[in-house]
């Protein structure tokens, strides 16, 4: 196994090979964009060490840990179009430093640099496989996305719902990372599905620390301003926890007859202050962290292999970005 920061270095190297550089240029500009932009790279960082703590060799899963990283940004470049954000990663978005046609369909050729990364080098007899897992993921992908744009209509939303859509929309990507890895390494399909569990359920956890970051994060270290989630009325496990328990009627008011965003902010934070809101969700944070964890139980692997994963899974209950 190696560390976090080799596998991170490994995947940097295959983006930059994969950043196209050719005509019509005003296609692939907001591409290079994309990806210079970093991030934290956890989807093929997560597939590369899979791989190599089933047996594998890191180098002959490159491709597809380069294929699930074009994916995710393809994600982020349609999502941002959709939820008007201007901030991704300390930065203008796409559809803001270019504009919404050019984000839209530049997103749509890096969906399919991803599926063409996906096939290059894979094994003829585990293609048809890994090409099921993806495409499965990419609808579930696409159908929790659907499910967050629902509820932004609904007052009715419930916390299991909530979790349905953000398992959808975040935890398979992770889930299908590291199964993915797996399937590459060799790996049968009980450490398979284990691998996959693990992800999803790091997933969760990863999703509900971003929850807690877009209302009590620093801005400056998040990459993106905080309270956003707030403004929007985007339904979040703080914010569905709070309508079903606030008394004060703030939250109600606030949808109806918004304050300025400052005030708004503020108004909506001290209800979830006054009902503790910040400490639950940090509680539910760590138990997906543990369940997660505890997926590794049944899967065959070194102990610093296991080490690995268990350290990753616990950083993110403390991560601040």
């Amino acid at each position: 196994m190696q560390d976090f920061h080799a596998y991170l270095s490994i995947i940097e190297n295959r983006l930059k090979s994969s950043a196209p550089v050719k005509e019509p240029d005003r296609l692939y500009q907001p591409i290079r964009y994309t990806l210079e932009g970093g991030g934290k790279r956890l989807r093929p960082v997560l597939l590369l060490a899979a791989c190599e703590a089933v047996g594998g060799d890191a180098d002959s899963a490159v491709n597809q840990a380069a294929a699930i990283e074009m994916f995710h940004n393809f994600t982020l470049l349609h999502d941002d179009v959709m939820d008007r954000a201007d901030m991704r990663r300390g930065r203008a978005t796409v559809h803001r430093r270019f504009d919404e046609r050019r984000a839209i369909l530049s997103g749509d050729t890096m969906l399919t640099m991803a599926t063409q990364l996906l096939a290059e080098g894979c094994p003829d007899a585990l293609l048809p496989r890994a090409l099921r897992l993806f495409n499965a993921t990419a609808i579930g992908i696409y159908e929790g996305q659907q499910l967050d744009l629902d509820f932004e209509s609904r007052d009715d939303v419930t916390v299991d719902e909530y979790i349905n859509m953000i398992r959808l929309k975040t935890s398979v990507l992770l889930g299908c990372a590291c199964a993915l890895g797996a399937l590459m390494g060799g790996a049968d399909d009980s450490r398979i599905r284990a691998f996959y569990r693990y992800g999803e359920a790091l997933g969760l956890a990863f999703q509900l620390q971003d929850d807690l970051l877009d209302t009590y994060g620093d801005p400056i270290v998040f990459g993106k301003e905080i309270g956003g989630d707030i403004i929007n009325d985007k339904k979040t496990w703080l914010r569905i926890t709070a309508m079903a328990e606030d008394t004060s009627g703030i939250i109600a008011a606030e949808t109806e007859h918004p304050s300025e965003p400052a005030e708004k902010i503020a108004r909506v934070t001290g209800v979830y202050d006054s009902l503790g809101l910040a400490g639950r969700c940090r509680e539910l944070v760590e138990r997906y962290v543990n369940d997660a964890i505890a997926c590794l139980d049944s899967i065959a692997m070194t102990q610093s292999a296991r080490d690995f994963f268990a350290t990753l899974a616990l950083g993110t209950c403390s991560r601040n970005h």
